[in-house]
Order: structure tokens, then sequence, then C-alpha cells
């Protein structure tokens, strides 16, 4: 059976067939061989390339045939890679998409700077749209990206962080280019102020959704090419965390302080956290946010043009929680 993410790349393919020219153009580097050497192994690793997908799905809603979705696609496609490149070394990551990260591979050094010169790139080309409502757009996710970066961090094994600090974190640091993307398909197409703002909404709650989905798929280590229980050795504050901290008893407390506020993860501690969550019914829960998220982005895109691409992207919506069922 096909996705939809498999039949809106056959929907674009010419399109994204150009996205993907563009990318290995622009990753070039006359005087600095190593840049296209990391960036082809990120880039190559197998990604869905979701993001540039869905600048070219908001652009085709509208049938646009103008050269500037391919452009926007390449960028938000960069800036994507380039925080992939700089998380890895912060988190002290080994494995990502299922193969070594470029920072093992390489070195830290090499992960930072290829990461800044795509951000450099990627400016490059939103420049080329000749928009400063897009040069806006796009500038201003990176910067919330960055911002939900350091937020996570600044807030990472504190036990008194509230749900509300993580959805911060996760609209910031995943849903700000989800929404940007098709924020920017959209303008480039002419589309009216309401659909932007109606596809801007659905990359947002979309965003959320995804990242819900890759916090559960962690703990289970399906599908998403990261060790099993990263988040919970980094001692990151996930919704499962945040939601079995705030239920916990006495004995559940004195675990999670050791685990992710003292940072002492030990041998078996997974599996405690996830009796934990199951006792307490957390998973569930935290599965029933996913998709509420998931009908919030279906929601957005009833008034957009009915037309192939528009079926997709509500088929998309359920796609990337359809694994937690």
């Amino acid at each position: 059976m096909t996705t939809p993410i498999a039949r809106l790349q056959t929907l674009l393919e010419t399109r994204m067939n150009a996205v993907n020219t563009m990318i290995a153009t622009r990753m070039e580097s006359e005087n600095a061989p190593r840049i296209p050497e990391v960036t082809a192994h990120l880039i190559g690793a197998g990604g869905k390339r979701v993001r540039p997908l869905l600048t070219l799905a908001a652009a085709g809603l509208y049938d646009y045939d103008g050269e500037h979705d391919v452009k926007l696609a390449a960028t938000v496609e960069f800036i994507h890679t380039a925080t992939l490149l700089h998380d890895d070394v912060v988190d002290e990551s080994d494995q990502r998409r299922g193969r070594p990260t470029a920072n093992l591979l390489w070195d830290n050094q090499s992960s930072v700077l290829v990461g800044d010169y795509l951000f450099a790139r990627s400016f490059q080309l939103m420049v080329e749209a000749g928009s400063l409502r897009v040069l806006d757009i796009l500038a201003n996710a990176s910067a919330v990206i960055a911002e939900g970066e350091v937020l996570q961090l600044s807030v990472s094994r504190n036990l008194g962080t509230p749900e509300e600090t993580y959805i911060r974190v996760i609209r910031g640091k995943t849903a700000a280019l989800f929404a940007a993307a098709t924020e920017v398909g959209a303008l480039v197409a002419g589309a009216s102020e309401d659909d932007i703002t109606a596809l801007r909404d659905y990359g947002d709650a979309l965003g959320i959704a995804f990242q819900i989905a890759d916090d559960l798929l962690d703990l289970t280590g399906e599908e998403i090419g990261k060790n099993t229980g990263d988040d919970l050795r980094e001692g990151k504050l996930t919704m499962p965390v945040i939601r079995a901290i705030a239920v916990a008893d006495a004995e559940e407390r004195v675990f999670w302080e050791r685990l992710i506020a003292r940072g002492r993860y030990q041998e078996g501690d997974l599996e405690i956290a996830l009796a934990i969550f199951n006792r307490r019914g957390i998973l569930d829960s935290v599965r029933k946010t996913a998709f509420d998220y998931v009908a919030q982005a279906q929601a957005c895109l009833k008034d957009l043009p009915d037309n192939a691409i528009r079926a997709e992207m509500h088929d998309l919506a359920e796609f990337v929680v359809a694994r937690l069922r």
C-alpha cells in the first residue's frame, strides 16, 4: 500500500526532481570538499523530504508553475539539514536515520561548520525568491528553531517543567519549519490571506503531531532510525515523561529524580519507564493528544481548493501518527 508521502511525491514528481537537483548543486563547494561529503551523507540517508514536499504541495494546490516553490523547498531542506547537524553535536548522538551521524564519522567541528554553511546557502536561496515577506517568514522560522532548542536545553532535567513549555519547545524546534514550509508555498503561489493562514496553521499542527509521535517512537525504537530511549538518556522532558511526573507516587518520583533530574541512567531504566507509562495510561493519553493535533491540521484544509493534493495532505496528517495505533 502506498503512503500519502509517496503519492504526493508522484503528484509532484517533476518539481521534486528539480528540488533534488537544486539541493545537489547548491551543496557543492569548490574550496571545501568536506562540505558536500558531510551534507551528502545526511541528505542521502533516506529522509522522506517531508518539509520541502509540503512547500511544493502548498504551491501545487493553486497550480503554481513558477520556479520559486522549488527554490524555497530546497531552502527548507537546507535549514532542516543544518539543524540536524547541529542537534547531533548538542545531543552527542551517534545514529541518525539508521546510519552513523556526521559528527561520529567526521568530528563535531565539521558538523557545526557544515551546518553553518547550509544555513548560509538557505538564506541565499530564500533571497532569490525576491520577496521580503518570504525572507521574513523563513528567517523568523530559523530564529524560532534556535529558540526552541535553547529552551529545551534550559529546561532539561527540570522536573517542574509544565506541559505548556514542552509544547513551546516542539512548536519551535519542529513545527516552526513545517508551518513556514507550507506558508511560503502558498504565498508564492498567490493564495489568499485566509488560505495562507490556514496552510501555516496546518503546518504548525502537523509539526506538533509529528514531534509527539517521534517522542513516543523513541521509547519503542520503531522506524525512526535512532537508538531506543535516547530521549530518556539525554534527560529530555517529552510529553510522556512530563505527564508521568505529574501523577507520580513517591517511589516513581524517586525514579524520575534519579533518571531525569540527576541524569543517572542505569541499565533497565527504559523498561522501568515503560512499565510506569503503561501502568498510568500515559502512552494512550499522549497518542490521543497527537491525534487531536492531526484533527486540527485536517480542519485547516477544509476550505482550500478541492483537488488531489489537498486529499493527500489530509491523509498525510493522519499518516505521521499512524505508527502509533
